[in-house]
């Protein structure tokens, strides 16, 4: 059964996956950066290799997501999925159920910060990012050749995406804020464990000192440090400046009241209004 790790794109979800990781797939709790191979991401092409699916289509693999998922719940082992897939449905195609799905870890993040992490990491400018975020039909891909959409993500809109996994009935899910995760790491990190605990039915209590190790190796100095001497596998090639554009850039210090002009930053609190005031931002 599948737990998954769902977000808008460059919300946080690659540090909670380090988090989650170090914690479930070591035995001390301290991070390397094979850990994180543990927890792929769905749907990606390997996932649909037995299917004959349409590779040309933008969206040939969504009739396979859940028969894909059945696929890979055969052994019945409790497994985490990175996605930044809505919750919802393509043709009537489903993007998962409760019969493949034990629960989410929805991690969400201030959209005055997601912007200025999408123009960093897609080399956008703020008003190509700020598009793409209001965009309710947007999907991304890595088809570099051309030939082949298998790894195709629906994400829609920063508030779709979100709204589509909060508003679903169908699996017990836990938001969690990034910015509560980067002020109080232990202790909502601890949290989100225990609901992984409690879903997966596995009567585990928290251990405390692989919870501080996997805290102090997956912080973000250490995280960057990392990527500068090994590099980072989802790290995206410049085509501008012909080199890595690195993965973790600002961290902490992304914070659109510093870097935000202001005429730009009123109007994103004016689009994103609704949405501001009800996650607390």
């Amino acid at each position: 059964m599948i737990i998954w790790i769902a977000s808008y794109p460059k919300s946080g979800n690659t540090w909670l996956r380090t988090l989650i990781s170090s914690y479930y797939y070591s035995k001390d709790g301290n991070f390397h950066s094979d850990l994180i191979k543990q927890i792929g991401q769905f749907p990606e092409k390997r996932h649909f290799e037995s299917f004959n699916y349409d590779s040309k289509s933008v969206i040939g693999t969504t009739q396979f997501w859940i028969k894909a998922q059945e696929k890979i719940n055969q052994d019945q082992k409790i497994r985490f999925f990175k996605t930044h897939n809505v919750y919802g449905k393509i043709n009537n195609n489903h993007f998962t159920n409760k019969k493949n799905s034990l629960g989410c870890i929805y991690i969400v993040r201030d959209p005055r910060n997601v912007i200025t992490s999408l123009s960093n990491h897609y080399e956008l400018s703020y008003e190509d990012s700020l598009t793409w975020m209001i965009n309710h039909k947007k999907y991304i891909f890595d088809n570099r050749d051309g030939k082949d959409f298998g790894n195709f993500q629906f994400i829609s809109s920063w508030s779709n995406n979100y709204k589509s996994w909060k508003i679903q009935k169908d699996l017990p899910i836990k938001i969690v804020r990034y910015e509560d995760l980067l002020e109080k790491t232990y202790a909502v990190t601890k949290e989100i464990i225990i609901f992984i605990n409690e879903i997966a039915k596995n009567n585990l209590k928290i251990d405390t000192n692989k919870l501080r190790n996997s805290i102090n190796s997956t912080s973000f100095s250490r995280l960057k440090k990392n990527e500068i001497k090994e590099g980072f596998s989802e790290a995206i090639f410049s085509k501008e400046k012909k080199k890595m554009i690195p993965f973790f850039n600002l961290g902490p210090d992304n914070n659109w009241k510093k870097i935000l002009d202001k005429d730009f930053a009123d109007k994103l609190s004016e689009i994103f209004k609704e949405d501001l005031n009800e996650i607390g931002y």
